[in-house]
């Protein structure tokens, strides 16, 4: 069971650092592309926005997930 709840620690981190690392990306293409992202009609953060949401669900499942599992080792 550590071993399993220290692979679900490691998957957290890495979904987090994917998040932040897209979102730094997103924002500089759209500092140095302005022009691509006047073209479209929604905002360019909306990207951003749905990564968060998707991203928020994945970290709960995971924190629920290892949350049982903790409860289980003790």
């Amino acid at each position: 069971m550590k071993k399993l709840y220290n692979i679900l620690k490691i998957v957290l981190l890495c979904f987090i650092g994917v998040f932040i690392g897209s979102s730094i990306y997103q924002y500089y293409d759209y500092k140095t592309h302005p022009n691509i992202y006047a073209s479209q009609s929604a905002p360019w953060y909306v990207g951003i926005e749905i990564r968060v949401i998707l991203t928020a669900i994945i970290v709960m499942a995971i924190l629920i997930t290892m949350w049982i599992i903790k409860k289980k080792i003790k």
